[in-house]
């Protein structure tokens, strides 16, 4: 089936019927990457530094896209946060609403309108859902509207160019080819796929090129241990 949702069986049959069955993530570029699906329904203590650093910086009425399992919207309404969990799998959807998220959208990010947020919350690569280079600024856009005028935009991404680095420090990317941090992926559970999306990973200096081209600006960039890192972004 075309229309297969890998992600949201796999988090659902997890939830609902503690099947542990892993999902596959594909991609031309490199081997099989296995997810565990409980690491989707993580706990605060389970969490990387940076997914920490980000919940900390959050305030106001917060929007947590791509909320998936509810990990995040989860730790933030047990500490008397107002998030709203939006998320466009029907399955994660349903997840979340038995998990007690007290508010959830069944929606895609650039199909919702309506309210706006003090904090729009896009973790697990967040640069991801803008897919390509070119549909960022759309991303970035969409993002804007949905943003009070004070607020931030907290995401995280990684700089991809450690793939392509040599023992030498040299590094081995076609110039002239499409952007080294778009991907294709497909993911595939129980031996199913779904339909192939693009992911996009940025480096720091392309964010902040893009970010400002849009009339936004990066107010902090913070580190990880590996190539990761999370910006802070606000309107100027």
């Amino acid at each position: 089936m075309s229309d297969f949702d890998p992600i949201g069986q796999a988090v659902s049959n997890f939830h609902f019927k503690k099947d542990i069955t892993p999902v596959y993530v594909h991609s031309e570029d490199f081997d099989a990457d296995e997810i565990d699906t409980s690491y989707l329904f993580r706990t605060y203590s389970e969490m990387p530094t940076l997914e920490k650093e980000a919940l900390s910086r959050v305030t106001g009425k917060v929007l947590d896209v791509g909320a998936c399992a509810g990990c995040h919207s989860l730790y933030l309404q047990e500490n008397n946060v107002d998030v709203t969990a939006l998320e466009r799998s029907k399955d994660c959807a349903e997840v979340l609403k038995d998990r007690g998220i007290k508010s959830v959208i069944q929606e895609d990010l650039f199909d919702y309108s309506g309210e706006t947020f003090d904090t729009i919350l896009l973790l697990m690569n967040g640069t991801g859902i803008a897919g390509t280079v070119a549909n960022f600024p759309t991303f970035i856009s969409k993002l804007k509207s949905l943003l009070n005028s004070a607020g931030r935009i907290i995401l995280d991404s990684s700089d991809l160019i450690y793939l392509y680095e040599n023992e030498d420090g040299s590094v081995d990317i076609n110039l002239a080819g499409a952007y080294y941090g778009e991907l294709i992926y497909q993911t595939e559970y129980k031996g199913q796929r779904g339909k192939s999306f693009p992911w996009l990973y940025l480096d720091k200096n392309t964010l902040k090129e893009l970010v400002e081209a849009s009339n936004m600006q990066i107010e902090e960039f913070i580190d990880g241990d590996h190539y990761d890192y999370l910006a802070i972004i606000k309107q100027k």
